[in-house]
């Protein structure tokens, strides 16, 4: 059996195939159709394949993907059974603004993927221009995220010890609840609503399995302890 680090992996042709998962920041996402484009792995790919692209300039990942292979096994062997990729991934030009996608798992073709999207060099996640309801912002708060305002913006700024864990913790854990979800229950878009409720829900119970990784010294991208201390707002 390969090793994770030596198995090779390109891009493919598009499937076309729905992907679910985390888009909207306001937490009130649906699951929305995209385009994927990997290849499905072979039968002695040892899994789930581990993929890292270089993120942008202004945008870093908290952690490394091999910290979210640790986190999985973490979780009951069973939850992650069947998932083919996890892939910290650029993120694309045209991912920019209030509803940029923080993480999505897709599925189809093959492959059943957890795609997580690079975080702003400061630490910073934009929440709109004006002050956002409370619930729409619990998630961050409960992981120790602050409410600032600058120039006209509001954003939801984290440590780096803060951010490792939401990134771990509940996002990580969001996507893994989609995957144990679609594969238990087969769910539609007809009931995203639940869909939602449903991984919000695993990322809660499940997520505290996972802070002996969140926990470890940060071993992501370049950033300062502090991450919104001194940097001024990055372009959304």
């Amino acid at each position: 059996m390969k090793n994770r680090s030596a198995t090779p992996w390109k891009k493919s042709r598009t499937y076309g195939d729905i992907h679910g998962g985390r888009t909207r920041r306001r937490f009130t996402d649906n699951i929305v159709a995209r385009a994927h484009s990997l290849q499905r792995p072979g039968p002695g790919d040892a899994l789930p394949l581990l993929l890292q692209d270089n993120p942008s300039r202004d945008f870093f990942f908290p952690v490394s993907v091999q910290e979210c292979a640790a986190a999985l096994q973490a979780l009951p062997a069973s939850h992650g059974e069947g998932i083919t990729h996890i892939w910290l991934r650029r993120r694309p030009e045209r991912m920019t603004g209030l509803d940029a996608p923080l993480a999505l798992f897709i599925y189809g073709s093959g492959v059943r993927v957890i795609v997580r999207n690079p975080w702003r060099v400061d630490g910073r996640l934009y929440v709109g221009r004006k002050k956002p309801k409370s619930q729409h912002v619990a998630p961050y708060l409960r992981f120790g995220a602050k409410l600032i305002s600058e120039h006209g913006r509001w954003y939801a700024a984290f440590s780096a010890a803060d951010l490792k864990r939401f990134y771990l913790e509940h996002l990580f854990c969001h996507e893994v609840g989609h995957h144990v979800d679609w594969y238990s229950r087969h769910w539609s878009s007809a009931n995203a609503r639940q869909v939602e409720e449903f991984a919000d829900q695993y990322a809660v119970q499940w997520g505290p399995f996972t802070k002996v990784v969140s926990q470890l010294p940060y071993s992501g991208g370049d950033a300062d302890g502090d991450l919104g201390s001194t940097a001024s707002p990055a372009s959304t």
